[in-house]
C-alpha cells in the first residue's frame, strides 16, 4: 500500500479518536461537574496517552504524535476538572 495512503488512514483514525473526547470535555466545562467520571480511568488514560506520545516521538510517527498530543490536552483537561470539580 502507498505510504501516503497509510499516513492518511493514520491521520483519519487519529482525528476520530481525538475528537471523541471533545463532547465530554465540553460537557464537564459547561456543567462544572465531573461527578460521574471515573478518576481511575482518566488517570490510566492520560498515562497511556503520554506513553503513546513518547513512543510516537521516538518512532517518528506523525499521526501518533499529533493524535496523542491533542488527546492528552482533552483527556488531561477532563482529569483536571475531575480533580477540581469532583
Amino acid at each position: 500500500m502507498d505510504p501516503f495512503a497509510i499516513k492518511l488512514i493514520g491521520f483519519a483514525a487519529a482525528t476520530c479518536t481525538t475528537i471523541a473526547y471533545a463532547p465530554q470535555a465540553i460537557k464537564v466545562w459547561k456543567t462544572r461537574s465531573a461527578r460521574d467520571i471515573s478518576l481511575g480511568m482518566f488517570l490510566i488514560m492520560v498515562l497511556g496517552l503520554t506513553l503513546w506520545l513518547i513512543y510516537g516521538l521516538l518512532s517518528g510517527d506523525a499521526p501518533l504524535v499529533a493524535a496523542n498530543a491533542i488527546t492528552i490536552l482533552l483527556a488531561g483537561g477532563i482529569l483536571f476538572m475531575k480533580l477540581k470539580y469532583g
